[in-house]
């Protein structure tokens, strides 16, 4: 009952200092989940009000006489308990009126909770020209009042630490730092978020800026055809050029999938080549084909760069077989394409077995074998047809 007394001298000596009809205390308190807020609206005797005809709302909607306390002739309380997360980040509107619904005085509740450390820090740098920066909340993530993030770095041995400010409204976890950054020098880099309810400061990293290069994706894709070849592609790209100058050697992988599927298989081994061949492909389909770049070794650095993203799809269609049936039911026609179906079959799986994925090994000869045969194939049947007719 004492605290109470005080809270009620304490309340007007506020409103009459700053001149006001109405005041509500706490003004604009900050609360964790699940806490119970006791408000007073105090009111200046000059407007002739009691405090019994006043009442409250939360977010627009009137709160029940239930919840309230008579203080005083000029001072009602309410009382929430079991406090749910604010709506909005901009916090949740607690209202006073008079009898008639008038605003006399307002608050502002923010409820939600303290950060949780931030996790998953990972930068990249583009070309090494800058850096850009990317986390996760900790926690579950959501705070659901407004809480900043901000990346800090420095040098890990000397100098100030400074704060990158270039945010993205899209991603808002990450952060961009567009430029003067030191080569051949360690960085100490960590994210701090603080909200009304406290702060935390994310894990520590350290990085050189050669060690996390990235690239933009390889340019001038190309996909083409293989002479009449039914089942290849020669896929050809051109290195990214803002890399030409550095010293480093590009890996580089390739992707591709038919037209009316999601699934894409991905060339491991395509190496620091600018052109690969596809093979064991379906004859007369369209394939879409993406190329990415990893760059190793930039000004000497033994660790590899981080993949680029990839190359926009490039289309491309393979020709038609040429060993179609013709529909003629001639049994030595049948067992003469089964059987150079057989030796394709054979032949195909031993050259896949030896020169997979783009190794250019026995793959001139093979193309010779596989022209060979289909023009032989062809001509057979034409004759088949020709003694039919």
């Amino acid at each position: 009952m004492l605290s109470l007394f005080f809270l009620i001298l304490y309340i007007p000596a506020v409103m009459s200092s700053s001149s006001q009809t109405a005041a509500i205390y706490p003004q604009d308190p900050a609360l964790t989940i699940g806490s119970t807020l006791t408000a007073t609206c105090s009111v200046s005797p000059d407007l002739g009000l009691h405090a019994s005809s006043l009442f409250w709302s939360l977010n627009g909607r009137r709160l029940p006489s239930s919840s309230y306390s008579v203080l005083s002739p000029t001072a009602l309380s309410v009382t929430l308990p079991g406090l749910p997360a604010s709506r909005q980040r901009s916090g949740d509107n607690l209202v006073c009126h008079n009898h008639g619904g008038h605003v006399l005085a307002g608050s502002c509740l923010y409820v939600g909770m303290p950060p949780v450390k931030p996790v998953n820090l990972t930068c990249w740098s583009r070309n090494t020209k800058d850096l850009t920066c990317r986390w996760a909340p900790g926690g579950q993530g959501e705070t659901f009042i407004r809480t900043k993030y901000t990346l800090k770095y420095k040098f890990r041995w000397y100098g100030r630490e400074r704060e990158c400010e270039e945010h993205s409204a899209a991603q808002p976890y990450s952060c961009y730092i567009p430029g003067d950054l030191a080569l051949f020098t360690p960085y100490e880099i960590w994210v701090e978020a603080t909200n009304q309810l406290g702060s935390a400061t994310s894990d520590v990293i350290t990085l050189d800026i050669l060690d996390v290069v990235t690239t933009d994706p390889p340019s001038g894709v190309c996909v083409s055809r293989v002479g009449d070849l039914e089942d290849h592609l020669t896929v050809r790209w051109e290195s990214p050029p803002a890399l030409k100058d550095f010293l480093f050697q590009a890996k580089y992988q390739i992707r591709y999938r038919l037209e009316d599927s999601s699934d894409w298989k991905v060339m491991d081994d395509v190496g620091n080549q600018t052109s690969c061949r596809l093979a064991g492909l379906r004859p007369g389909t369209v394939y879409f084909v993406q190329v990415r770049c990893n760059p190793v070794g930039i000004y000497g650095s033994r660790r590899a760069g981080i993949w680029s993203e990839w190359s926009h799809p490039t289309a491309a269609s393979t020709p038609h077989s040429e060993r179609v049936s013709s529909g003629s039911c001639d049994s030595k026609s049948g067992d003469s394409n089964s059987t150079l179906r057989r030796e394709l079959k054979q032949f195909f799986g031993w050259v896949r077995k030896h020169a997979y994925g783009c190794s250019g090994m026995s793959i001139k000869l093979y193309d010779q074998w596989r022209v060979w045969m289909q023009k032989s194939h062809k001509t057979r049947n034409q004759v088949l047809q020709g003694d039919k007719s």
